[in-house]
């Protein structure tokens, strides 16, 4: 009988994974639906998309590109919010990082730079005075980016982002929430699909995540 019910267990897992698809993505198998959803920042009929993120992960260093792509592919259908994971607890040095140059308005000029110094150049910036001084080295004013490093603003938006984390049930990097619900990753997609090849589940990630857009913005 044990036998038997391994057996059954066994099939329906492989049917499911069989009836996968990031064209027609299935609940379950290419993404997932939060049991309890969680509000959106954006109004009108744009769909929020957020990706959490770590700097230091080599999956999120490999799926920039394709996020950046598919984001320019949506245009004005989606509004994206990036949250870095704090891997290291509430000090976590790397989220600090993103919180100050996101409080400079510096986000958009050194966020591919940053994972570019990690990745690339192999720096370790995994320490509060490896960053500040990666920071003035790299063109920014060394003392305003400590000044906002030191920032209330960016402490109590790190002590917060635990609760973030917790309320969308991520335990992994990268991970993409669409409108609240709908929650897929790479390594999700890669399962659901039997895919080996990194570039054909970045491909895959991104044709997923257009499905859960429309989905999503069906619903509004």
């Amino acid at each position: 009988m044990r036998a038997l019910r391994f057996a059954l267990i066994t099939a329906t897992l492989v049917a499911g994974l069989a009836n996968a698809s990031p064209t027609a993505p299935r609940d379950g198998a290419d993404f997932t639906t939060l049991a309890a959803p969680q509000p959106t920042q954006v109004e009108g009929k744009k769909v929020e998309v957020i990706e959490f993120f770590a700097y230091h992960c080599g999956a999120c260093n490999a799926f920039e590109p394709t996020l950046k792509n598919w984001v320019k592919q949506q245009g004005d259908r989606i509004a994206l919010r990036r949250v870095p994971l704090p891997f290291q607890g509430p000090a976590d040095p790397e989220a600090r990082l993103f919180l100050t140059l996101e409080a400079m308005g510096k986000l958009d000029a050194y966020h591919g730079r940053v994972f570019n110094a990690v990745h690339v150049e192999r720096k370790r910036l995994m320490k509060d005075a490896d960053i500040i001084a990666w920071a003035g080295e790299n063109g920014l004013d060394k003392a305003a980016f400590a000044d906002t490093w030191n920032s209330f603003g960016v402490q109590t938006r790190l002590k917060r982002l635990s609760q973030i984390v917790d309320a969308y049930k991520v335990t992994g990097t990268p991970t993409v929430v669409i409108d609240g619900t709908y929650v897929v990753s790479p390594s999700q997609v890669q399962q659901a699909n039997r895919i080996q090849d990194a570039g054909d589940v970045m491909a895959a990630t991104g044709q997923v995540m257009d499905a859960l857009v429309v989905k999503a913005a069906a619903t509004r």
